[in-house]
Formats: structure tokens, C-alpha cells, sequence
């Protein structure tokens, strides 16, 4: 029988100014282990430390700009974009532009603060 998920989770993001992360499906809200999707809505000024995760991040822009950088620089993915890190691959997220970023993440396998691998500050 299909199981409905109510509300997203609120998970404590990394970074600063703070950003706001509703889980939908993963490790908090729903117990999958395998994908994690979440509406991610950051500030203009917003970055996280680089990480080199585990897991695959598909990132879906909604509205304005999702600043990726890499080992070989950075794009930036503006609404109806997206852009897909795969696992293993160093990236840092930011949204430096008026207005932010709003943007659906989906990891495979799910996010875990474990498989992440931030970068020390």
C-alpha cells in the first residue's frame, strides 16, 4: 500500500548565513536509506565547507542561483538548471546572488552527516 509522507523534516544545516533543509524522503523522515530528497532554501551569502560525499547529489534549481565549485572551478545553475555531482567529486555550495537559491537535492544513497566528508574550516 502506498504510504503517504505527511510534512517534510527540518534538518539542521551546515554553513552560514543558514540555510533551510526540508527532508522529504530520507534517513530522518522517512527511514529510506537509498535516495534522500529535499527542498533546500539558502540566503544570498550562504556557502558550506567543500565536502567529497559518497553519495551522488542531483541538484534541481527552482529558482534563483546554486554556485557549485570543483576541482576544475565552478558553474552556476540558475533556475530550471541542474547539476549532478557524483560521488567521490570535491564540491562546495553556495548561493551568492540576490535573492539566494531555492533547489531540490537528491542523494544516492541517502544523505548522512557520515558520507558527507566536509572539509575542516
Amino acid at each position: 500500500m502506498p504510504r503517504l509522507i505527511e510534512a517534510p523534516s527540518l534538518v539542521q544545516a551546515v554553513g552560514d548565513p543558514p540555510k533551510t533543509i526540508e527532508e522529504y524522503a530520507g534517513r530522518v523522515n522517512s527511514g529510506h536509506s537509498g535516495v534522500s530528497i529535499a527542498r533546500m532554501r539558502s540566503p544570498e551569502g550562504w556557502s558550506e565547507p567543500g565536502q567529497r560525499p559518497e553519495f551522488e547529489e542531483i541538484s534541481v534549481v527552482l529558482a534563483g542561483t546554486l554556485r557549485v565549485e570543483h576541482e576544475s572551478g565552478a558553474l552556476n545553475a540558475r533556475a530550471g538548471q541542474v547539476v549532478v555531482a557524483r560521488a567521490g567529486e570535491w564540491v562546495r555550495y553556495s548561493s551568492p546572488e540576490p535573492g539566494g537559491a531555492e533547489y531540490i537535492a537528491v542523494c544516492i544513497p541517502a544523505f548522512s552527516p557520515e558520507t558527507v566528508h566536509r572539509d575542516e574550516e
